[in-house]
């Protein structure tokens, strides 16, 4: 007898442990696969923009969410409008959730538009979220220029306006901000940083410059209380999305003198509604972006994620999903004559002849 129960104790224990493995849905609990892990956020920016101060606010919190808890450090890769950074995690970066780029809008529109240095496909991507979706821009000059009307904006001939690259949102604004109110024979100058376009603009190296409303408002708050700039218009994205502070600035839609004119407003809004992308290479696993796709999601509705947002940009997220970021790049406008205009406005020759 006693040899029966021996045997039939080692039967149990053999198919229990058997079983761990004929159903996995009752082993035991796995490691996490980021414990002990670091992150790195790729930032396609200069420290101290506003990408860079959106994802120091958000890192503690996709952190709190990522099951293991692993470090994140960012590591600031300016270049080609955030492009560089792109193309890294593009064609070098392991597909492995350990690499992450951190961009801008204008990586939406490289590669449909055939800008110099995009060298990854837009649609291999993986999209994990964005913690803004658009952000209106503002076109302003210095008071000292005293252009105060349409008209002496007009009448100004060479104005200098300051841009961090073509390519980059701002210079891209710059140029539509210009096309569209007629600007006489403007000079693009590009090479600065974001904070050193600040300075120039300051100390009058530069005329003129388009920047996101938010950005101006949060940096500039005090020039701008005491009046020392102009603003011209806004380009309200998405559509009628006025930052509080311009709510009185003209769109720039209702300087447009033809249907077409309008469509490349509204291309530029589209680029423009995926604000700060949250990048994975091609070929990540589908786990790993489940992990972090929820952990962004659930960050995204952490209010103190909002708190420390607010904080540090004095105004209110408006994250996308990475799912939402998937829908809008399908849905993106491809006309062929709406993105011919658009290149010429974009690129670096001559402006349209209106």
């Amino acid at each position: 007898m006693g040899f029966k129960i021996k045997s039939l104790s080692a039967f149990i224990l053999a198919t229990g442990v058997g079983s761990v493995g004929l159903f996995p849905s009752y082993s035991l609990p796995q490691t996490p696969y980021y414990l002990g892990k670091n992150i790195t956020i790729v930032r396609g920016g200069d420290p101290g923009g506003s990408g860079d101060m959106q994802a120091r606010a958000l890192i503690p919190y996709l952190k709190k969410y990522i099951p293991g808890e692993p470090t994140i450090i960012i590591e600031n890769m300016p270049g080609a409008a955030g492009m560089k950074a792109v193309n890294h995690i593009y064609s070098s970066a392991k597909p492995d959730g350990l690499r992450i780029a951190a961009v801008g809008a204008p990586v939406v529109a490289g590669p449909i538009l055939g800008l110099v240095g995009a060298k990854y496909d837009l649609d291999k991507l993986i999209y994990l979220g964005s913690t803004e979706s658009g952000d209106p821009y503002i076109f302003y000059t210095r008071k000292e220029l005293g252009l105060d009307s349409l008209e002496k904006l007009r009448a100004a001939s060479g104005l200098r306006i300051g841009a961090q690259t073509v390519g980059h949102s701002n210079y891209v604004s710059g140029r539509m901000f210009s096309y569209l109110m007629g600007l006489k024979e403007p000079k693009f100058v590009v090479g600065y940083g974001g904070l050193e376009l600040d300075v120039a603009l300051a100390r009058g190296e530069v005329d003129a410059r388009g920047n996101t409303a938010d950005t101006v408002w949060r940096r500039n708050r005090e020039a701008l209380e005491k009046g020392s700039f102009h603003i011209h218009a806004t380009i309200t994205i998405p559509k009628g999305k006025f930052h509080q502070r311009f709510a009185n600035v003209p769109e720039l839609d209702t300087f447009a003198r033809k249907g077409i004119d309008r469509q490349a407003v509204n291309l530029f809004r589209a680029f423009l509604y995926l604000r700060w992308p949250y990048i994975l290479p091609p070929g990540t696993p589908g786990e790993i972006v489940k992990i972090l796709r929820t952990a962004m999601a659930k960050a995204f509705h952490d209010p103190e994620f909002h708190k420390e947002f607010r904080k540090l940009m004095a105004s209110e997220p408006t994250p996308l999903t990475g799912e939402e970021m998937e829908t809008a790049i399908r849905e993106l406008p491809r006309d062929p004559e709406t993105l011919g205009l658009y290149k010429k406005v974009a690129d670096h020759g001559p402006l349209p002849p209106r």
